[in-house]
């Protein structure tokens, strides 16, 4: 099981995410470092997991607001060696291409998530994993849904056949909140696509948790509070 650790960002601070109640969000306190500035926190994930990957959740861009480009672009000088999974609230593949050029030189590292809870629209999600595009060839998906909704105004859920080869299931009540992940969503996305690479999000809390979702079909999972709160030991312990 491959795990990708997490940095929600909120007003230039990395903030501790519940239940996807992105308003009542607060600064992460975090046993892997002190504070709650972005780059100290992110270079402790990746640290901590050895990962080569963080996926980064702008939250002022979810909520409406502009992107963090700053921001971004501060983790990215950070963190030469590590690839991003950016999801920004990308209402179609033209914001992601706008906030992309920003980046220079360093955009070939930052992969776009398209959540879809944010694609504006069905000819808008055909657009977002553009085959001819390097960008959006590499782009992920993520299914979100909530206390068992889907967030799906382009109905991403029901469209398989424009599903990307990589899949982020996304149960929003379960982040943070300590009460395990929702495999049985997870499963049912992988007897639809079994091709595809499948990454899970929400309610890991321990190394047991890991071991049941890779049973169930998970190839990675995004981990945060677990992280933070000392649940997953070091990779190289």
């Amino acid at each position: 099981m491959n795990l990708i650790p997490v940095i929600d960002v909120m007003a230039g601070e990395a903030v501790r995410a519940v239940r996807g109640n992105r308003q009542a969000y607060r600064p992460i306190v975090s046993s892997l470092c002190d504070g709650s500035d972005p780059v100290v926190v992110a270079r402790a994930l990746c640290g901590h997991c050895n990962s080569r990957r963080l996926y980064v959740a702008d939250l002022d861009a979810l909520l409406g607001r502009p992107a963090q480009r700053a921001l971004l672009q501060a983790l990215l000088r950070a963190l030469p060696d590590v690839g991003l999974w950016l999801d920004a609230g990308f209402a179609d593949a033209a914001a992601w291409t706008t906030l992309c050029a920003s980046f220079g030189a360093d955009a070939a590292r930052v992969t776009p998530v398209f959540g879809s809870e944010s694609i504006a629209s069905r000819a808008a999600l055909e657009r977002c994993f553009d085959a001819g595009d390097a960008a959006s060839a590499r782009a992920v998906l993520s299914l979100d849904r909530r206390d068992g909704q889907r967030l799906d105004p382009a109905g991403c859920w029901d469209a398989p056949g424009l599903w990307p080869k990589q899949l982020i299931v996304m149960t929003l009540e379960r982040v943070g909140a300590d009460s395990g992940p929702d495999l049985e969503t997870l499963k049912d996305v992988r007897r639809r696509a079994p091709d595809r690479y499948i990454v899970g999000a929400g309610g890991i809390r321990d190394a047991a948790d890991l071991a049941r979702a890779a049973d169930a079909g998970a190839a990675a999972w995004l981990v945060a509070s677990a992280l933070h709160d000392g649940r997953l030991p070091r990779a190289d312990a």
